[in-house]
C-alpha cells in the first residue's frame, strides 16, 4: 500500500464536490498528510479578432478571482486547512494544477469526475487530462451530479 505525505484536493465547488472533499479529508487522516487546496480560474475573454481587451474583462475576472479565493477558504476552513495552504490560480486547469504539485511535491491529487459520455468523453475530461502529464498518483472520484455525490 502506499503511502502519502502531501494531498492536493482539485476544488471545482459543484454541488456534487463535497463528497471529494470528504474522501481527501479522510486520505489526510488515513496518512497523517499535509492537504492542500487548489481552485484554478479558467480564463473568461476569448478574443479572437486580435481587438483590445477590455477593462470590464480584466474587472470580470478579479471578481472571479476574489469569489474564488473566498470560497475555497471556506472550504479550507471546514476541512481545517491552513489558508496558506489554499491555492487560487488563473489559467489552463491541466496545467495550474500540475505546475502546483510539483512546486509543493505532492504526492496524491484528489479530483472530481464527472463521468462524461460520448463526444465529451472523447475530448477528455480534466481529470483524465492531469493524469496524462504527472508522475505521481491521481484519485478519480467519480461525482454523480443529479445526487450530489
Amino acid at each position: 500500500m502506499a503511502v502519502y505525505s502531501h494531498i492536493l484536493l482539485a476544488a471545482d465547488f459543484t454541488p456534487a464536490s463535497k463528497a471529494v472533499s470528504q474522501q481527501a479529508l479522510q486520505l489526510r487522516q488515513v496518512f497523517k498528510a499535509q492537504l492542500s487546496l487548489v481552485h484554478v480560474v479558467e480564463f473568461t475573454q476569448m478574443d479572437l479578432s486580435n481587438d483590445l481587451i477590455l477593462p470590464q474583462d480584466l474587472e470580470i475576472d478579479r471578481e472571479l478571482m476574489e469569489l474564488a479565493r473566498q470560497r475555497l477558504q471556506t472550504l479550507g476552513e471546514e476541512l481545517g486547512v491552513d489558508k496558506t495552504e489554499c491555492f487560487v490560480s488563473q489559467g489552463s486547469t491541466r496545467r495550474e494544477i500540475l505546475r502546483l504539485a510539483e512546486e509543493r511535491n505532492i504526492d496524491l491529487i484528489v479530483i472530481g469526475s464527472h463521468g462524461r459520455e460520448g463526444i465529451q468523453r472523447l475530448l477528455g475530461s480534466t481529470a483524465e487530462r492531469i493524469n496524462t502529464g504527472w508522475n505521481g498518483t491521481t484519485l478519480y472520484h467519480l461525482q454523480n451530479e443529479q445526487l450530489g455525490q
